[in-house]
């Protein structure tokens, strides 16, 4: 015995069967709570990072630590957070089924340093050519290191002027990137518009010339 069905009924079917998958999706990730998660990134060495990313992959949202290396974001429970940062290995987090509404964490990362092979460059074809050439150098016998150069004001200065090197720019970089960030929705003040600076000022300089 043959049972044909008509397609009206076969469209109804499929919907109701689509319609009940999505709700059962939809009651699924209702379960899942809400938490608000919150943590410091810390340098195993330096102490807390600024500008870290802190995020979740698949929901597609995070958020970036301030001056101090805080952040605080909503996440669902089993979440899988990634935290990155130039410089750093990329750290793993998921959230555990059964936390509180609230979980506070400290997230140690350790920098991502690549050690290459030493490379040797000499303008000679082989070893012996370049032994020969040594020894038949005439070399000086003092070190040719002028002493005034030596001096404590000198290298006091010289410590002074360095210029900042890679690590140092990229960390002074990042605190400015996550001052001005906390700093965005600030109200911006201007110090010669208030009273009670002019007030100071006054009374200094009737103080001045008291003396």
């Amino acid at each position: 015995m043959k049972f044909f069905i008509s397609k009206p009924l076969f469209i109804a079917i499929v919907a109701v069967l689509g319609s009940v998958l999505f709700f059962s999706n939809a009651s699924a990730q209702q379960q899942k709570r809400i938490i608000q998660l919150s943590g410091v990134v810390m340098d195993t060495v330096e102490g807390p990072l600024p500008g870290v990313h802190v995020y979740v992959p698949k929901a597609g949202r995070g958020v970036t630590t301030n001056s101090v290396g805080f952040f605080s974001m909503p996440v669902l429970a089993g979440d899988s957070i990634v935290i990155s940062s130039v410089g750093y290995q990329r750290q793993h987090y998921i959230v555990p089924a059964g936390t509180a509404e609230y979980l506070t964490i400290i997230v140690p990362m350790v920098q991502d340093v690549t050690y290459l092979r030493e490379v040797e460059i000499v303008p000679y074809p082989t070893e012996e050519v370049f032994k020969e050439a040594v020894l038949a150098l005439n070399l000086p016998q003092d070190n040719g290191i002028d002493a005034k150069s030596m001096n404590q004001e000198l290298l006091a200065l010289i410590l002074k002027t360095t210029p900042m090197d890679g690590p140092q720019n990229q960390k002074y970089y990042l605190n400015q990137w996550a001052a001005s960030q906390n700093d965005k929705f600030m109200p911006v003040t201007n110090p010669f518009l208030n009273p009670f600076n002019w007030v100071k000022f006054f009374n200094g300089l009737k103080n001045n010339k008291k003396k």
